[in-house]
């Protein structure tokens, strides 16, 4: 019995065991199955459809020029998709579905062009045999008046639930002005990000939302009604102190004189004195095919030898240090000076050099020879006192600028400094700094001597609320950088070298420009090269009363003749261009006109002639009711609030008075007479060179003077 009943419980464990074993067995073979066997028809019905947590983009921030013009906004564009499954849900749908399917797949090649309707009908009843619940019809993106339009289509004019047409939003950013500024506003594409843009990424891209969506065939997300678990916030709009106008005249004129000389790259920046925000930066390289287009900001990253605009801070270190006289002598000789093994030279030395001149024209005529004495009899044994004037200066450590990366200025410490070092830093070599950096020490002595941070973005705001203010922790150091006397020396410096020096070509009489030129060689694999130029011009303007400052600079241009290479020649001009344009819509930087002279009550008591049917339809207009009496031309006088009317006599065979006369009656009269005219300034005409009553003769030249 006991032997039975042994045998019956190791019959029952066996037995169980085959079964556990056989059903690991099962178990294996069908992970086995899934995994290899029906493994990739699986992964692609995962593929397909599956829904999770995914977030959801939050709407970027506006970017605003000083005056609320829109430099960059996110704008609304949407992906056409399709929801096969929805004709079969019912015969409704169905109906609708098998009514316009051909009239939709046409519409749809007409306007995407990229396939027949045949390809579209295909790919469509092929989804819908697939029981597919979305595909992509097509990638590319379409604005909010197309979805209006395509709306109106045959199916998609029954909306998502009955129709199965599907809108994906997409946010893309879009720059009204264009590839203005491009590199200044930035982007943020792929893996590259620049630019305010960049800079001020955490600002403007808000906080992401989270949603549930649905993942669909050709890996697109689609999200599932109802599904927002966090609603995105929207970015915060930044204002920045660029000035639409001011930014289209730096490039325009930028642009023209790279492609005259057909330079490798370019920059202009212009700042505003007393604020140092910057109005205007444009960055211009050339390109494989001999454009030009914004691929690197030059202004902010650009470090390189300054060349001669660096004699401003060394000039005012001798200034301050050694009380510097302009009109202290200096002996250049024939333009060579030699230090050792190294020699530097004056632009002029193939005309003999400068012979003995003041400092004034050692800065004038930008001497490099006048500039190395001067700096070796002030500086010479006591070169760290340079370097601690470069320091007071802020020429020595980086800017902290709001574009990043900042970049460090290199400048030696004196313990690295060799025998040359001190001399040829004083001409602007042996230095790398920034364009930026340079016009910020220009500003500082445009703006009284006061240094200022530079800066491009003012605040950030949510509609009218102000959520940081950057203007309140700009850097503005109130102590000068320079004694009063050394401020009004050097500016006398920097006025004289565009009143009678290096740049004397970009003077006019309207308003005054101060500045310096700069032309160095090129440093190419630790080389100078003969005949490849750095060139630069950074002034300010108007001189006597400082509104803007501006940096111009052209890297490597190209001609016949060396010296039409200098900054002269390539960059002063391009800063000319830009001041005179700036001025031109800048009414507070004119003049102040004389005021008695356009006093109405002055103006009514001059000469006036016109032509009585002008006469009569200003009374008109006005509703004064004296008119002239007689037709021609009359003189009118007005004192005492009265208006009084004389006949103005026009022989045919006599020169007619003139005086008081537009320039536009004068014509008309003389040209019928059959006189040539010559005429200068602008206004009424007040003298003629050929007197009132002479014989007229024809084919004579007459000459008009107005005021």
């Amino acid at each position: 019995m006991s032997k039975n009943i042994k045998g019956d419980i190791v019959f029952r464990v066996r037995a169980m065991f085959l079964f556990m074993l056989l059903f690991a067995v099962g178990i294996v073979w069908k992970i086995f199955s899934l995994q290899v066997i029906d493994g990739e028809k699986w992964r692609k019905k995962a593929n397909q459809t599956y829904v999770k947590e995914r977030s959801v983009p939050a709407i970027r921030g506006n970017i605003y020029a000083d005056d609320g013009s829109l430099l960059a906004t996110s704008l609304p564009k949407y992906r056409l998709g399709f929801d096969p499954k929805v004709s079969l849900l019912n015969d409704k749908n169905l109906k609708i579905y098998e009514k316009g399917i051909d009239s939709l797949c046409i519409l749809l090649s007409n306007y995407y062009g990229d396939k027949d309707a045949e390809d579209y009908r295909t790919m469509i009843a092929t989804a819908r045999d697939k029981k597919l619940s979305y595909i992509l019809l097509n990638n590319d993106l379409v604005d909010y008046q197309t979805v209006k339009k395509m709306r109106r289509w045959p199916v998609f004019r029954y909306g998502k639930f009955k129709g199965g047409v599907v809108f994906e939003k997409v946010n893309v950013r879009y720059t009204p002005f264009g590839k203005m500024g491009y590199r200044t506003i930035g982007y943020k594409k792929d893996k590259e990000a620049v630019g305010i843009e960049n800079s001020f990424n955490t600002q403007l891209a808000g906080v992401e939302g989270k949603g549930i969506f649905e993942k669909m065939s050709g890996g697109s997300w689609r999200p599932v009604d109802g599904g927002e678990e966090a609603i995105p916030v929207a970015g915060l709009d930044v204002h920045t102190t660029l000035n639409v106008n001011i930014q289209d005249v730096a490039e325009s004129s930028l642009m023209k004189a790279l492609q005259q000389y057909g330079a490798e790259r370019g920059c202009v920046v212009v700042m505003e004195v007393a604020t140092g925000e910057i109005k205007a930066m444009t960055n211009l390289t050339r390109t494989a095919d001999m454009g030009y287009a914004e691929t690197f900001n030059h202004a902010v990253l650009g470090k390189t030898d300054p060349g001669s605009v660096f004699k401003l801070p060394s000039m005012i270190a001798m200034m301050e240090e050694g009380d510097l006289d302009n009109k202290e002598w200096v002996q250049t000789g024939d333009g060579i000076f030699k230090i050792g093994s190294s020699t530097m030279e004056d632009s002029n030395v193939k005309h003999g050099g400068h012979g003995t001149i003041t400092a004034q024209e050692v800065f004038e005529m930008s001497s490099n020879v006048g500039t190395m004495k001067l700096m070796l009899k002030y500086f010479g044994g006591k070169e760290s006192r340079y370097y601690d004037y470069l320091k007071k200066f802020h020429l020595t450590e980086p800017l902290n600028f709001q574009l990043k990366p900042d970049v460090a200025p290199t400048i030696k410490q004196p313990s690295q400094w060799s025998k040359i070092t001190l001399p040829w830093m004083s001409v602007g070599y042996e230095t790398s700094i920034t364009p930026l950096q340079m016009l910020t020490f220009y500003n500082a002595i445009a703006n009284n001597g006061v240094w200022i941070q530079p800066i491009i973005v003012k605040q950030t705001k949510i509609v009218d609320d102000v959520q940081e203010d950057f203007k309140a922790s700009q850097v503005k150091i109130d102590e000068p950088i320079c004694s009063e006397k050394t401020l009004m020396k050097v500016r006398k410096m920097l006025e004289g070298v565009v009143e009678r020096g290096t740049a004397k070509n970009i003077k006019n009489p309207l308003y005054k420009i101060a500045g310096k030129t700069g032309t160095s060689q090129k440093l190419i694999g630790g080389k100078y090269r003969e005949g490849m130029y750095y060139t630069s011009f950074i002034g300010y303007f108007p001189a006597d009363a400082p509104k803007y400052s501006c940096v111009v600079v052209i890297d490597n241009p190209r001609g016949v003749k060396k010296e039409a290479l200098y900054a002269a020649d390539v960059s002063a001009p391009v800063f000319k261009e830009i001041a005179d344009k700036i001025y031109a819509c800048d009414i507070q930087m004119h003049r102040l006109l004389d005021a008695r002279k356009y006093d109405p009550r002055y103006f009514a008591t001059q000469k006036h002639i016109a032509h009585t049917g002008d006469i009569k339809a200003i009374c008109d207009e006005f509703g004064i009711e004296k008119q002239p009496q007689e037709e021609g031309w009359a003189v009118i006088k007005g004192d005492n609030g009265s208006l009084e009317f004389e006949n103005q006599l026009n022989p045919k065979s006599k020169v007619p008075d003139l005086r008081g006369m537009t320039l536009r009656d004068a014509l008309y009269l003389l040209e019928n007479k059959g006189f040539r005219v010559n005429y200068k300034g602008a206004g009424k005409i007040i003298s003629q060179s050929i007197p009132p009553g002479s014989l007229a003769v024809r084919n004579r030249v007459i000459g008009l003077t107005l005021e």
